[in-house]
């Protein structure tokens, strides 16, 4: 099959055959019909996951169809429509038992700890448990990110963050996770105010439901928290946003996102970093906020996020800004070094 393959963390990738895969006992091979560009992408070509190894093929979100079952799988069957989220768990432990899969001490990542989507074919394992069935009515488009930006940032807001109806968010990167977060709130009925120094990002925002902008181009820590702040006020909330979410990585907007929240505000943290950040901890301390972490959502919790989906409430699909093919793909991978484009980028291999 062809694939998007390195053996080099940081060179430019090449498009290449390589052997299809055959399914574990308890996995499947799935036909890719399309897959997604994504910054943990970015991360795990530039060497920053540990759990990589080489040679390498990346990808983690996608959706497709079963083409071959291993012989323990009894749920799925060759032609079923799916997708799955990033994270896989074993199916076995107490985490996954809990439902908890996305934290699963023997969890397993397409695209990290085994080669990804970014091929004809991709291998889940523990199928029975991990995959997500797919209305075929549902373009690839509003289905492909669901594996990871809108499931993590659904799991923050809603499981984590317990957000509610006339809760003010702000949303510190509007990315591609950033605008999934900006747009899940807004089909939750909060007041999202989209935070970022990419003005055609804040537009981007603004047309997916965002209820204000803030520019922090140019601005301190300080500053562009009293401007989050601001924002919030002109949506009826006085002393800062009740949620913020940080889904860029960098240590500046996390400690900008804590500065700007409320006492008592719930922080959700999405973003991966690629060294370990400086947290603003006394304020933390001293306002009472509640850090929490974001790392995916397992298969038993999609249906609400499907459900909004399949009404059109949530429109993935709309933040989808770029296709490329499979022969594309290295080069935008190596772009991402110099930032990240507005919106969502889909491959079709």
């Amino acid at each position: 099959m062809r694939a998007v393959h390195f053996d080099t963390f940081a060179q430019t990738p090449a498009v290449t055959q390589v052997e299809a895969p055959e399914p574990p006992p308890h996995g499947v091979v799935i036909t890719v019909e399309a897959t997604g560009l994504c910054r943990s992408d970015w991360h795990a070509w530039a060497g920053h996951d540990g759990t990589v190894t080489l040679p390498h093929v990346p990808g983690h979100e996608f959706v497709g169809t079963v083409a071959r079952t291993g012989a323990e799988v009894t749920a799925y069957a060759p032609g079923d429509r799916v997708t799955a989220p990033f994270v896989s768990g074993c199916g076995a432990c107490e985490f996954c038992a809990s439902g908890n899969a996305q934290v699963c001490p023997d969890q397993t990542q397409p695209g990290f700890t085994h080669w990804g989507s970014w091929a004809e074919e991709v291998v889940i394992h523990h199928a029975d448990v991990n995959l997500v069935r797919v209305p075929e009515q549902l373009p690839a488009e509003a289905v492909v990110s669901l594996g990871c930006r809108f499931a993590t940032a659904f799991r923050g807001l809603h499981a984590r963050a317990q957000l509610r109806e006339g809760e003010v968010v702000a949303v510190f990167g509007c990315g591609g996770v950033g605008l999934s977060a900006v747009m899940i709130a807004a089909a939750m009925g909060a007041h999202v105010i989209a935070v970022d120094i990419n003005q055609g990002a804040l537009d981007l925002a603004l047309r997916m439901g965002a209820a204000d902008a803030v520019n922090t181009t140019g601005r301190s820590e300080a500053e562009a928290a009293t401007a989050v702040r601001a924002a919030a006020a002109a949506q009826g909330v006085e002393h800062g946003p009740h949620v913020t979410v940080e889904a860029l990585g960098l240590p500046v907007t996390m400690n900008t996102a804590l500065a700007s929240l409320q006492p008592l505000g719930r922080h959700v943290q999405i973003g991966l970093f690629a060294e370990a950040p400086l947290t603003a901890v006394p304020a933390v301390i001293g306002r009472e906020i509640a850090f929490l972490g974001s790392h995916g959502m397992s298969a038993a919790d999609y249906p609400p996020l499907l459900d909004l989906v399949a009404s059109g409430r949530l429109r993935p699909q709309d933040l989808v800004t770029r296709t490329l093919s499979l022969e594309e793909t290295p080069d935008a991978l190596v772009a991402m070094n110099e930032g990240t484009l507005p919106g969502l980028t889909v491959i079709r291999p």
